[in-house]
């Protein structure tokens, strides 16, 4: 045999016998680092659905509030703008910015029904009252709804780095185990568990950076809206508050 050609026959139990592709190490790797790859990709893409739901719906939701006050404001009245609003509107189809609206006036216009609006001093106070705590009540509603998810995406952020160390510890143990059985420290025997072990660890980043930085985005755009949504509340009493004033006199 040519002396050129040596090289080239694989020994066996050499480098040559070993999968190091990505998706040959997945599958050689040991049940524990699977299990720990298979939980880490299934957070990943449940992450990902969130990211986008979230994204899409904050975005929405920005639209919706910036035609709403500009009708709000361009109305002669606000019975007249609660009129326009579908009684039958599916609840699940209006955004908070209606939502905390429609819970004032029905409270405004059932105390107007019942005659507490056109009372004394006293009972217009319990009426203004009572508005406020509908729509704050509306408002805390409608925030538990939107911040609902997110904190799976904190949980995914700050966890998923130590599940996939976890993975990493698990694969070097098992490295270690292979040197012990063999008696032997050579490539062959060690870098298929590293090289796992480190494909555990990528895992874990790749669920983690994500998560956080969407939650943090996320985050700040709820805080934005729920400064918009107080604003909002806190002009409509302060209308109501006008409207008493003006019927007092």
């Amino acid at each position: 045999m040519p002396e050129g050609n040596v090289n080239q026959i694989p020994v066996p139990g050499s480098m040559a016998d070993v999968d190091l592709t990505i998706w040959g190490l997945i599958d050689q790797a040991d049940v524990v680092v699977q299990l720990v790859m298979i939980i880490l990709l299934l957070a990943s893409f449940w992450s990902w659905a969130i990211i986008f739901d979230k994204g899409l719906r904050f975005r929405r939701l920005r639209r919706s509030a910036e035609e709403f006050e500009r009708d709000f404001w361009h109305s002669e009245s606000l019975e007249e703008l609660y009129d326009t609003l579908p009684p039958e509107h599916p609840a699940d189809r209006r955004h908070p910015m209606e939502k905390i609206f429609a819970a004032g006036m029905k409270e405004w216009k059932r105390s107007a029904e019942s005659g507490l609006a056109h009372g004394h001093q006293g009972l217009r106070v319990q009426v203004h009252q009572r508005i406020d705590q509908a729509m704050h009540l509306a408002l805390d509603r409608e925030l538990d709804g939107l911040q609902r998810y997110l904190g799976f995406l904190a949980t995914v952020g700050s966890t998923a780095p130590f599940l996939g160390l976890f993975g990493t510890v698990w694969g070097i143990m098992n490295s270690f185990r292979s040197i012990a059985m063999t008696k032997s420290t050579s490539l062959t025997v060690v870098a298929p568990g590293i090289a796992e072990a480190l494909i555990a660890t990528a895992f874990g980043l790749v669920a983690a950076i994500p998560a956080v930085v969407a939650y943090n985005k996320l985050s700040s755009d709820l805080d934005r809206y729920d400064g918009r949504l107080e604003a909002f509340s806190a002009e409509f009493s302060s209308i109501v508050s006008r409207h008493f004033e003006e019927r007092s006199r």
